[in-house]
């Protein structure tokens, strides 16, 4: 217990920015007129590319022995790989609408 008080006191700043930045998504996404959301999960897909490949980068150089950042990086991977592949198929879908049918 005391040596997780000690790592968010060290982290504190980094928590505090972590939080933050969850509302300001949360208010910048709520804004979005619900026709916009599926051409801009199209530009997310590329964002949470890179956001893969940082994770994978961070998980390379991560100390064996830490497993917070591993976990950490593991969960970025996933997450950002299923909204990656959840935005293409809306995407898909999104695209489908405008074709003519047969």
């Amino acid at each position: 217990m005391r040596e997780t008080l000690a790592l968010i006191s060290q982290h504190e700043e980094l928590l505090y920015f972590i939080v933050l930045s969850i509302f300001v998504g949360i208010e910048v996404i709520g804004g979005v007129p619900t026709i916009l959301h599926t051409p801009l999960m199209s530009g997310a897909n590329a964002i949470h590319g890179v956001v893969i490949v940082g994770a994978i980068f961070v998980m390379l150089n991560a100390d064996p022995s830490n497993y917070m950042a591993l976990i950490l990086g593991f969960l970025a991977v996933l997450l950002g790989t299923l909204n990656v592949v959840g935005g293409f198929v809306v995407t898909d879908r999104m695209l489908e609408m405008f074709k003519k049918k047969k």
